[in-house]
């Protein structure tokens, strides 16, 4: 994996993706890939309402999070144009304290591995760069792919009492993570 600091955000390359800073250039794949079946079966938002949908991605796209912080798009080497879904690391719930990481692809995408891969490179940026304490992700029980990427990526389930497991991986490099 390498990154690459563009002019004013990091880029990370993997051995198959691209993953570049989201920007309103990715809305309507992002509003095509939220509708299509399952993406959003576990995740809460205003996904059946178009206007509100439309208006919470808007939101999340030209929000700022933080240094080094923030929303990627993924696309494939071989068709670096064609948007597959994003990886994120924002605050928690969108405020923290923890830093969470994220991901969503579109279901064309589903079961060869690119989600776990995107996350992966999020994770030494979050340890290494942001020297974060640790990284957390919210998935729904139900949601085992979900659950998948999170143990590939080496996160261990903390649950919580509302039908959402947390999984955390804690940075390897602090002691008081």
């Amino acid at each position: 994996m390498t990154a690459l600091l563009g002019a004013s955000a990091m880029i990370f390359e993997t051995n198959r993706l691209i993953l570049r800073p989201r920007t309103m250039d990715d809305f309507d794949d992002c509003i095509v890939m939220d509708k299509a079946p399952g993406v959003v079966d576990y995740i809460p938002g205003p996904w059946d309402q178009d206007s509100e949908h439309r208006a919470f991605v808007r939101t999340r796209i030209n929000a700022h999070y933080g240094d080094g912080l923030g929303y990627w798009s993924v696309f494939a080497k071989p068709a670096p144009n064609t948007f597959m879904g994003w990886v994120l690391l924002i605050p928690e719930d969108g405020v923290g304290p923890d830093v969470e990481i994220g991901w969503r692809l579109h279901p064309d995408y589903w079961g060869n591995g690119f989600a776990s891969e995107a996350a992966l490179a999020l994770v030494p940026h979050a340890f290494e760069t942001l020297n974060l304490p640790r990284i957390v992700a919210g998935i729904d029980q139900r949601n085992h792919g979900s659950i998948g990427v999170a143990r590939k990526i080496g996160m261990t389930c903390r649950s919580k009492p509302d039908g959402y497991d947390v999984y955390v991986i804690e940075n390897p490099q602090r002691s008081d993570a």
